[in-house]
């Protein structure tokens, strides 16, 4: 005596039922939207980055005596201690006009870019209990890092600008330059917080790595030294001149010195270094938000 068996109906089941899904608009939970979606989501979403961001820096320092003034001295001991090491140990000061100026624009220019990409390793993967309990776009999260590190560069810039009238720099109509530059600097910091979250998000222990990474980039982007007075005894291969003059930190440390500082006048600034700034802000911004977007789905998983 044979048993019948009854036909398998669940993938018919599922088929009505990915229909029925898609007639009503329903879509993966997880899946990454259109790239013009998403950037619509991120938008709508501006306020929750502006608040996170503001909450992130009230909350840094809150357990310090000190409070938010931390923003200030870390740059300001930073720049005491690589003067003493730099401008006279070294004599990096040496043929420098307005070295300490000069020392203390790169330091403050450069903590942005830095901490920006440092923290941005850590965006994601330390957000994992948000990132798996809510829906929304994960580029906010690496933005909002970098918009809570500028709002504190503006903060600094207050000091900066204090710092530049003792030392005796004269404001003139350049200083309006400095924002323009602040702006692609940011642009280019948050398109490379977003590449290091997604590499963050899968490999963390980059973030042990990142602080060799950036002392290498940091002395080679002439901030306790001048590139022009090197480049000047020719003596180096001319890849090495070339890296030198295309460092995006370099260059948008030298769109602030010649800026802000008397004897770097602004109409001297070399005709190559605007047109890279803004190509290093377009390609980090831009490439860092698609490469970004196109891990959506995978952020929070395993």
């Amino acid at each position: 005596m044979t048993t019948a068996t009854a036909p398998k109906t669940e993938p018919a089941h599922s088929a009505d039922l990915a229909r029925l899904a898609a007639a009503h608009g329903l879509t993966l939970s997880g899946a990454r939207p259109t790239l013009p979606r998403y950037i619509a989501e991120l938008w709508a979403r501006r306020h929750f980055v502006a608040a996170y961001a503001t909450a992130r820096m009230q909350a840094t320092y809150s357990t310090a005596k000190l409070g938010q003034v931390w923003h200030l001295a870390t740059p300001l001991l930073n720049a005491a201690v690589y003067y003493f090491i730099f401008g006279i140990v070294m004599k990096a000061s040496h043929g420098v006009p307005d070295y300490v100026p000069f020392l203390i624009t790169g330091i403050f220019v450069w903590d942005f870019i830095s901490s920006s990409v440092n923290a941005g390793t850590r965006a994601v993967h330390s957000n994992l209990g948000l990132v798996r309990a809510l829906h929304f776009p994960r580029a906010s999260l690496p933005i909002s890092t970098v918009v809570q590190l500028f709002q504190q560069l503006l903060v600094s810039m207050a000091a900066l600008v204090v710092l530049l009238l003792a030392f005796g720099q004269t404001p003139g109509p350049s200083w309006l330059l400095a924002l323009p530059a602040l702006l692609l600097a940011a642009v280019f910091a948050a398109g490379c917080a977003m590449i290091m979250a997604r590499v963050g998000s899968r490999n963390p222990d980059v973030s042990q790595l990142m602080p060799f990474v950036l002392r290498t980039w940091m002395y080679s982007s002439g901030v306790m030294w001048s590139i022009d007075q090197v480049l000047s005894t020719d003596h180096l291969p001319h890849w090495v001149m070339l890296a030198l003059k295309a460092n995006p930190a370099a260059v948008y440390i030298d769109l602030m010195r010649f800026a802000l500082i008397d004897s770097f006048p602004a109409h001297a600034l070399p005709h190559h270094v605007w047109p890279m700034a803004i190509g290093w802000a377009l390609l980090a911004g831009v490439g860092g938000f698609v490469y970004f977007w196109k891990a959506e789905e995978a952020y929070g998983r395993g």
